[in-house]
């Protein structure tokens, strides 16, 4: 053999790939999972062993997020001093509502904006908008919340002009539930009940959010006199500046169902140019007759749950337990109702990337 030679080349064969033994570590998304380690295209991430069973979706729970653990998509509202973002996180490709709020303001909106943060953290209801986690970053606040790819009730309304009573009774029975939850169980008055903040989904699903101006109760009998809130949709008592109770959120429910109904506002301004300011829309829904829904138009349980929501005395109000009960809640149960459908198909496409 010739000196700085190697002699004949050698073959060297691995054994072709145990492809069970590598399956087993690959979860749909291509993540590679071992233990507690994931490793994807977007890096490494350590989680619990429960984590990763339930790796598919993320819970309210899971308090290793962190604000970069999500891709920013689009901007898909705007409102309460901040805006939100449709994000997607990078492990599971789910997507969330990301809402940013700076905190360049005064005292009195940043104690809003704690007590929205404590809602949002203690509830957990299939009536009320998730939220998974809150940070402070850069000067602003921000919270993951699940995202509800139908937009809002206001958006909805937009589109198909009304919404006929089978759909309403199916629409109002889920938020009555939602408002049960938060008058019963968590002891908070939303008292910002309107349109825009009742949110829906390509399954059907309707729901309560935004806490910004909510009150947490001492106690089930508590009650607040505090002036926040949307003045449309505000009830008498509380714009009479005395106290009120859980019933003014029911107040503006019944505001809210008769708005979608008609097509517009309940209350219509006495000039042709529209409401002077404010205070000529509170005198009015202060001194005027409540509104009501046209029999004409409307079946006489319509009709009837309306004046049980918009009771000047707020005493003469039925509760949400007992709205529950309204035989216009029931009265269309028996052609089983397909919200699903009709948000899907009857209004403006869900949102999309």
């Amino acid at each position: 053999m010739k000196k700085g030679t190697l002699g004949p080349k050698l073959k060297l064969s691995l054994p072709p790939p145990d492809e069970v033994s590598i399956s087993k570590f690959l979860s749909e998304s291509g993540t590679f999972k071992d233990g507690d380690l994931l490793v994807n295209g977007k890096g490494v991430r350590v989680v619990s062993q429960t984590e990763v069973e339930t790796q598919s979706l993320i819970q309210p729970t899971d308090n290793q997020l962190s604000l970069a653990d999500f891709d920013a998509i689009k901007v898909i509202g705007k409102g309460n001093g901040g805006i939100v973002r449709l994000v997607q996180h990078k492990w599971t490709g789910q997507f969330f509502a990301l809402k940013v709020i700076q905190m360049n303001i005064d005292d009195s909106a940043r104690k809003q904006i704690a007590q929205e943060l404590k809602i949002n953290q203690s509830a957990q209801c299939p009536y009320v908008v998730v939220c998974y986690q809150s940070f402070y970053d850069n000067g602003a606040i921000s919270i993951i919340l699940e995202y509800m790819d139908g937009g809002s009730l206001a958006d909805f309304l937009k589109q198909v002009k009304t919404i006929p009573e089978p759909y309403l009774a199916a629409i109002c029975k889920q938020v009555l539930k939602g408002l049960w939850y938060l008058h019963h169980e968590k002891h908070i008055i939303h008292r910002d009940l309107k349109p825009s903040n009742l949110l829906i989904n390509h399954r059907g699903e309707v729901k309560i959010t935004d806490f910004g101006v909510s009150a947490i109760m001492e106690n089930t009998s508590g009650l607040a006199n505090t002036f926040v809130g949307t003045y449309n949709y505000m009830s008498p008592e509380r714009i009479s500046g005395t106290r009120y109770g859980y019933r003014s959120d029911l107040w503006s429910l019944g505001l809210v169902l008769l708005e979608c109904a008609t097509g517009h506002f309940p209350y219509s301004p006495p000039q042709q140019e529209g409401w002077i300011n404010v205070y000529e829309l509170m005198e009015t829904i202060v001194d005027e007759p409540s509104p009501s829904a046209p029999s004409e138009q409307f079946s006489p349980e319509f009709r009837s749950f309306i004046s049980a929501c918009v009771q000047k005395d707020p005493k003469e109000r039925l509760s949400a337990n007992e709205l529950m009960t309204h035989p216009f809640i029931s009265m269309f149960d028996d052609l089983d109702i397909d919200l699903a459908s009709y948000f899907t198909d009857a209004g403006s496409p869900l949102a999309t990337l």
